[in-house]
């Protein structure tokens, strides 16, 4: 079976490294920072929507300056790895589906050469046999292009989709995937009120969660 993971708030708490790389762009520009809850609330949907959202909260309307904090951004982003970690279990969870011979990829909207970099920062690259970011030049995230494209590539096998969030789910819904639920992610809404094939909200219930299908 392949087993596809979206990253931000699903393998990875990144957050904290986001908020600082956010708000060091900002004060370039000479904007006020935000807090962690609110930049948190702002991942998800790949850079550009990050730059987006944080500029529509100031009031500010210019796309200029937009696609400059989005290079800036991007050019941080690589080396934000120093706040990370991955949550609890996630680990363990990936080398007991490793053992039981699943075959695993990542679909995310980060910029994938900073998802390769943290992966590797952190020794989770080498679960991985596919990794498509967001400036992979297919439709990011809600659109189910990516997770279709890293299924294709792992094989066009049976395939579960893990994540955390509005986006995950309405990706997997679209790609026709069953969705595993992350419960201490990012996402906004109840867990209940999201379409979903199963939830955990600790990663050691995972592994029997795959097996039981």
């Amino acid at each position: 079976m392949i087993v596809i993971f979206d990253l931000d708030g699903t393998l990875i708490d990144s957050a904290p490294d986001i908020h600082a790389t956010a708000n060091a762009v900002l004060a370039e520009e000479g904007l006020e920072g935000f807090d962690l809850p609110t930049i948190r609330s702002f991942v998800g949907r790949g850079v550009p929507m990050l730059v987006q959202q944080m500029l529509d909260a100031r009031g500010i309307s210019d796309h200029e300056r937009a696609e400059r904090m989005i290079a800036s951004l991007v050019a941080r982003y690589e080396s934000a790895v120093g706040l990370t970690r991955p949550y609890p279990g996630v680990v363990a969870a990936l080398e007991a589906l490793q053992a039981s011979g699943h075959v695993m990829g990542v679909c995310t909207n980060k910029p994938a050469a900073p998802a390769h970099s943290v992966l590797r920062h952190l020794g989770l690259d080498r679960f991985f046999k596919e990794v498509i970011g967001g400036d992979s030049g297919l439709p990011r995230k809600p659109d189910p292009a990516m997770l279709l494209a890293v299924r294709q590539e792992l094989g066009d096998l049976q395939t579960v989709y893990v994540g955390d969030s509005e986006v995950d789910a309405e990706t997997a819904a679209s790609a026709n995937v069953p969705f595993f639920l992350f419960t201490e992610g990012y996402r906004k809404a109840e867990p209940e009120t999201l379409p979903h094939d199963a939830l955990f909200s600790e990663f050691s219930a995972l592994p029997g969660l795959i097996a039981a299908i």
